[in-house]
């Protein structure tokens, strides 16, 4: 089997997301798609996000209700801080050891790939598929990769927090139905 792995903070999870993961499924012609919220990521300031760990989790569940490709691991929640995608990989090659394993992530992570901790055991395991916005990036030298476009969607989660921070309308058609109704039972 197909599986992709996706991780991020998904704080919230967003239109753009979805876009994404739909875009990975469709043209690496993947079985499952696994969003895993991330406890913590080392590239990132502790206490730095909106939604706590058990709403973020409750939000994607939300957000992927209904799409047969997609489900939601609550695996790195359970593990230590920070998230490493080592551990994240080890565990599914445990728990699925059959399946073919990917990792989809954006152009910006990919940059930045030869700083993840387990560099050499993730490029070992993986075939990277990278989303981009127009051109596509360079391929790496040993590095399995995919590099897939056409998933353009404007939503960002640091501006959907500023929204809802300020109180301030989120833009149309950045949350999907079930995650907007979730958070607005949350904030009332």
């Amino acid at each position: 089997m197909k599986t992709c792995l996706f991780g991020g903070s998904f704080d919230p999870v967003h239109a753009g997301h979805l876009a994404i993961a739909a875009a990975a499924q469709e043209q690496a012609g993947l079985q499952r798609v696994v969003f895993l919220p991330a406890n913590r990521s080392p590239f990132k300031q502790e206490g730095a996000g909106l939604f706590p760990a058990e709403v973020r989790l409750r939000l994607l569940r939300a957000a992927v209700e209904g799409v047969p490709w997609a489900e939601v691991s609550d695996l790195d929640l359970r593990l230590p801080a920070p998230s490493w995608s080592w551990r994240l990989v080890e565990a599914f090659r445990t728990q699925c050891p059959e399946d073919e394993l990917f990792w989809l992530l954006g152009t910006d992570q990919w940059e930045q790939l030869h700083r993840w901790a387990g560099y050499d055991y993730l490029i070992t395991h993986l075939t990277f598929i990278v989303y981009h916005r127009g051109a596509p990036p360079q391929p790496r030298p040993g590095v399995r990769s995919l590099f897939i476009d056409g998933a353009y969607h404007p939503a960002s989660s640091s501006a959907i927090r500023r929204c809802l921070l300020s109180r301030t309308p989120v833009p149309e058609g950045w949350l999907p139905d079930p995650v907007s109704a979730l958070i607005s039972s949350i904030e009332s």
